[in-house]
């Protein structure tokens, strides 16, 4: 036995206890929304392969193709020798496709915000961070790893934000803002315009995370950031979501992007994501400006399962997007909510503290662009049997 074992096993006595274990079951995703599991295929409401781009033919071919060009590794870090033509290109074509002056590829995006966030603190000393009580886990990493207090508004409240601003922000050097535009839990936006013009009086930088919006909201995909072109300071995306690949981005200015170059130990000391990645990327900024179809498909899906869990009596929040809660509330009841749907045939995913508030237990139910109407009422008369 591990020295470590004893208090690993304490610890995860905790956790059962709790009802919080977490275990890894093997799955595969599957074309037409669904996804392979133990040997069944499932309809899959659970993926945030948005646009159905993890299984397309170009990005499969296009990494394919950048794989047999130029190796399954980049060999090194970015700052050694791990910087190819290729890593420039595609930052050019991101910075292009956000409408920033420049861009940089992280390899995820907890890695992209828990390390941007330390590095831009560093350079605004005393500076007021004021956040969404919602934003995602990677984004208070960051900020607990700078050893910077954070204000936290209610979620969405921009009243509440104006309001800290004004009385915690009015004597620091600097303020800076981080929120998402749409919330990874809850599937509602965050209202793009009104924050960008509170920055602007407040003088605050705007950070905002567009895991969730890229790809699939704005016009050509291009994310909410797209609604105030130039009002952002720093966006962070991913594509590992509606771009079906892996990896995430910061867009912004030059001087930005130069000074995370220097500064953002994340970036510094990892080594450089691998050709056959980028390729992916690639192919998906090929086909994504052109997807609206499937974009007012996830739309539509999204629109008819909010009505139809109304009917049900069951809370979808403020959802507004292809991310759908069905509030359930106590852990078990989702849990046993969840089992019953994978034994029906469907992948409704609980997600439980603490990932989620106490006593907002949920389904997140993700729709993918190849789900039909026939899968929404299918699944909506699967939870109506269930509950």
């Amino acid at each position: 036995m591990n020295r470590l074992d004893s208090h690993l096993a304490a610890a995860l006595a905790r956790i059962d206890a709790a009802g919080q274990r977490r275990t890894l079951r093997p799955a595969a995703l599957a074309p037409h929304g669904r996804v392979l599991r133990e040997g069944r295929e499932l309809t899959d409401f659970s993926s945030n392969d948005y646009l159905g781009l993890a299984r397309h033919p170009l990005l499969i071919e296009r990494a394919r193709e950048w794989t047999a060009a130029h190796g399954t590794g980049s060999g090194a870090s970015r700052l050694v020798t791990g910087t190819s033509e290729a890593h420039l290109a595609l930052e050019a074509r991101i910075a292009a496709f956000k409408g920033t002056e420049a861009a940089l590829i992280f390899a995820s995006g907890w890695q992209a915000n828990a390390a941007v966030i330390p590095a831009l603190l560093a350079a605004m000393p005393g500076a007021a961070v004021f956040t969404d009580r919602l934003i995602h886990a990677s984004m208070h990493a960051g900020i607990a790893m700078a050893g910077v207090r954070q204000h936290r508004f209610r979620h969405n409240d921009l009243d509440h934000l104006e309001t800290l601003l004004a009385e915690k922000g009015k004597d620091a050097p600097a303020r800076l803002i981080l929120t998402e535009s749409v919330f990874s839990m809850d599937g509602d936006r965050a209202d793009m315009r009104r924050l960008a013009a509170l920055a602007e009086a407040h003088h605050a930088a705007l950070f905002v995370d567009e895991a969730h919006a890229t790809g699939v909201l704005g016009p050509e995909g291009r994310g909410l950031s797209a609604e105030v072109p130039g009002a952002i300071d720093l966006i962070m995306g991913t594509f590992s979501k509606a771009l079906g690949g892996f990896g995430a981005y910061i867009a912004g200015s030059r001087v930005l992007i130069d000074y995370l170059v220097n500064a953002a130990s994340g970036f510094i000391f990892t080594t450089a994501p691998p050709p056959g990645v980028l390729g992916a990327i690639d192919a998906a900024l090929d086909l994504v400006p052109g997807m609206e179809a499937e974009r007012a498909h996830l739309a539509a899906l999204g629109t008819r399962l909010r009505t139809g869990l109304a009917a049900l009596g069951l809370d979808h929040g403020a959802s507004s997007t292809q991310i759908v809660p069905a509030v359930i509330g106590a852990e078990a009841d989702a849990m046993a909510l969840s089992a019953r749907l994978e034994d029906a045939g469907f992948l409704a995913s609980a997600i439980r503290p603490p990932t989620v508030p106490p006593g907002t237990s949920r389904l997140r139910i993700a729709l993918r662009a190849g789900h039909a109407e026939a899968d929404i009422d299918a699944l909506l008369a699967a939870i109506g049997a269930a509950l």
